[in-house]
């Protein structure tokens, strides 16, 4: 039975070198005679070794997937470079300012030093190397040509997201202005309506339709408002429970998001260049179609292409060529198969789907942008109708009465 690896810990140091110069920095280890055993082999004559408490601002931080992409790519530069496997990870966690990266590098350095391969080390971190990344690190160890799979799997993480931020962006963006509209019409209802009702009250006179509309509704807010939270919240928590719990409401929904005016073909362009960017790496990387085609199926990031692609992978087991399988799908775009279609006659079918993959990402970069420039008027139209209409229906009462006089 394995043995449990030690905790790693950050420790803070201070010592004096072979001038008797007074010098201080930073180490991961498992302890603190560890730390002075390694300040020893660099000449260092160690003092005071403390363990470091994360700061207030550190404790929270956790490891995100741009982390992983620039360790990918740095471990592939290294690699590149000559550098032994083992020193390549002290410097890059000496490199990490994040304290929980480093850790895991530290950690991933201790499994190989003991023996491992560098793949066995990634799957015992599943939640931050999935699938495709140690198959592409084993393909890569057992062929000999680790340092160009890591090439190879650093861009495809980097360029993978780069279009999660792109989606990200477009979506955000119009979410924030729609929540600060939100907001906005929600004080005034509850702060400003009830002081021009009570004004109203001196006027005896009936008050314009539209006003005692707004006046009801801000008297429905000010006696309803924590029911209307609480359907709010029990909505989120109930759509993010049914994506995780329920298949088929998870499907149900990609395809709407599918059908929906600029956003669906965002998320259309967005799964394509997916597909082709997985496939493409994991198909030049030397797995074979029907395996890679595995890996492709969880990568879209949509359930309609998971269907699409998995349907695919059995046309293909079956020795049905990739670009007619795709075309029977009725899923995927046409310049996509015949492009499939040329890589397969030409036998360059991972370079044709790369161009596949930098086509639609480019897509994507353009509806982004164009989306936001779309969005801006529009959402300012719909502030400018909602505030100008509350301010309008205050107002009213007011321009009668002069009226009147």
């Amino acid at each position: 039975m394995a043995l449990k690896a030690a905790k790693i810990s950050v420790y803070a140091w201070e010592g004096t070198d072979r001038q008797g110069a007074r010098i201080a920095g930073e180490l991961s280890g498992n302890n603190p005679a560890l730390i002075k055993a390694q300040l020893r082999k660099q000449g260092i004559k160690p003092g005071k070794v403390q363990k470091k408490t994360p700061s207030l601002f550190t404790r929270g931080k956790h490891i995100k997937a741009q982390d992983i992409a620039l360790f990918t790519r740095q471990l592939a530069t290294m690699m590149k470079a000559g550098v032994p496997l083992l020193q390549s990870f002290d410097i890059i966690g000496e490199g990490f300012d994040n304290p929980v990266m480093r850790k895991l590098v530290e950690e991933l350095k201790q499994d190989v030093a003991a023996g491992s391969s560098l793949a066995a080390a990634l799957r015992r971190k599943p939640q931050h190397f999935d699938e495709l990344y140690c198959n592409l690190v084993d393909a890569g160890e057992q062929a000999g040509a680790l340092d160009t799979l890591l090439e190879r799997v650093a861009t495809y993480k980097e360029k993978s997201e780069r279009l999660k931020a792109r989606i990200k962006k477009a979506m955000t963006y119009p979410a924030v202005v729609v929540l600060v509209a939100v907001i906005v019409t929600a004080i005034l209802l509850v702060k400003v309506v009830p002081q021009f009702e009570s004004m109203f009250k001196g006027f005896g006179t009936e008050l314009p339709a539209f006003t005692q509309m707004i006046i009801s509704l801000s008297r429905f807010m000010q006696a309803q408002w924590w029911m209307l939270l609480g359907v709010l919240i029990a909505v989120i928590f109930g759509v993010r429970h049914a994506l995780r719990a329920s298949r088929g409401f998870r499907e149900q929904m990609d395809r709407w998001l599918l059908k929906l005016p600029l956003v669906g073909t965002l998320m259309y362009k967005s799964a394509v260049a997916r597909f082709a960017r997985t496939l493409s790496t994991t198909f030049a990387a030397g797995v074979p179609l029907v395996e890679a085609l595995d890996s492709v199926a969880g990568a879209t990031g949509n359930s309609v292409f998971k269907a699409a692609v998995s349907r695919v992978r059995q046309d293909v087991a079956a020795g049905m060529q990739l670009n007619f399988s795709m075309r029977a799908t009725g899923v995927f775009p046409n310049m996509a198969i015949q492009m499939t279609a040329i890589g397969e006659e030409s036998g360059a079918l991972d370079d044709m789907l790369d161009k596949v993959a930098d086509f639609h990402e480019a897509e994507v970069d353009n509806l982004v942008d164009n989306l936001t420039s779309l969005m801006e008027p529009f959402i300012m139209v719909v502030l400018g109708v909602i505030v100008g209409g509350l301010v309008v229906a205050m107002y009213l009462p007011v321009f009668q009465l002069g009226s009147a006089i």
